[in-house]
């Protein structure tokens, strides 16, 4: 369901039924001459809305100007839009601490730009996770008072946290094809991989009569790239949202 189009009693029950609150995060970046500039945030959008076929997500209007930096291109004449993770993670809190005060306890942002180091973290997934647990602090202190944790109900903390009942697990960012997937399927920029994505979830992104006209490095495999090996992609994609946004 579009958090845009539900009506309030909509909301509520969501809120009673404790369903996944969903951000699609991402950047609008140069992916060479045959790609269009938002397919790291298409791809996410458009796995969201298969997935939603399938379970009660609430899906949130997606968020394109993240970091996309100019590594790969400088933005005359290429698209990218660079928006520094020091801007992003003040807006990140206010919008994460908005949906705590709605009462949503299941948010999700989930990215697929520059995750092969997600791990470590980079611009805007960083500024958004730090902005989700400086949410979740701000939140549980208007809610219940300095000291809250150190007050006598928080005694089961330890062991409520080891059977996984987590408050910090309230806001949660994660990519679009974990680590796990990364020797299942091409994890590149705009080659093989990437534009399959494309080809299989919004082919409308792609022009095939614009191979010729890439000069990166990058892109030297996207003719490579067909329907069917993005397919696959989907498949491993959407298997991973189903662990990802079953809580």
């Amino acid at each position: 369901m579009r958090y845009e189009l539900m009506l309030p009693h909509q909301i509520r029950k969501a809120i009673a039924e404790n369903r996944p609150v969903v951000l699609p995060l991402g950047v609008l970046e140069y992916h060479g001459e045959h790609m269009a500039v938002g397919m790291d945030t298409l791809a996410v959008i458009k796995s969201l809305e298969l997935f939603e076929k399938e379970a009660e997500i609430v899906i949130l209007p997606p968020f394109y100007y993240g970091a996309a930096s100019y590594a790969v291109a400088a933005p005359e004449g290429s698209g990218s839009v660079q928006v520094g993770g020091n801007v992003l993670a003040p807006f990140a809190e206010e919008l994460f601490y908005s949906l705590l005060r709605i009462g949503f306890r299941n948010i999700h942002a989930i990215i697929h730009h520059q995750t092969e180091n997600f791990a470590a973290g980079m611009p805007t997934d960083l500024a958004f996770k730090a902005a989700g647990r400086q949410a979740i602090f701000r939140f549980l202190e208007k809610e219940r008072g300095e000291g809250w944790w150190g007050s006598a109900a928080m005694a089961d903390y330890y062991a409520e946290h080891a059977e996984g009942i987590n408050f910090f697990n309230w806001v949660q960012v994660h990519p679009l094809m974990p680590a796990s997937m990364h020797s299942l399927y091409p994890f590149d920029h705009a080659g093989t991989g990437e534009t399959s994505l494309m080809l299989a979830l919004c082919p409308e992104a792609v022009d095939a009569g614009r191979f010729a006209d890439n000069t990166g490095w990058y892109t030297a495999s996207a003719p490579e790239a067909s329907a069917e090996l993005g397919q696959k992609g989907v498949a491993m994609i959407l298997d991973h949202l189903r662990g990802t946004l079953s809580g």
